[in-house]
């Protein structure tokens, strides 16, 4: 497992929308990928809570050679 992986995970499953903004700005971003802070937000208060949480735990296994990453989207 990427130690970023781990990271991004623990941002986003414990500040959510804030840990998606830290992770688009700092070296934490994967290259080519943005991760979805307003999706992260909006479809986290929608599924109550549900959507944040499988996307925090997918973040363990990003990957960026996959067309598509659940809270992520190419630049």
């Amino acid at each position: 497992m990427d130690n970023n992986n781990l990271v991004r995970f623990l941002l986003t499953f414990f500040l959510g929308p804030i840990g998606s903004f830290v992770i688009n700005h700092t070296s934490l971003k994967p290259k080519g990928w943005r991760s979805r802070t307003l999706a992260y937000f909006f479809l986290t208060l929608l599924t109550f809570g549900v959507y944040g949480l499988v996307a925090s735990i997918l973040n363990l296994s990003f990957d960026p050679n996959k067309p598509k990453n659940v809270g992520y989207i190419k630049e």
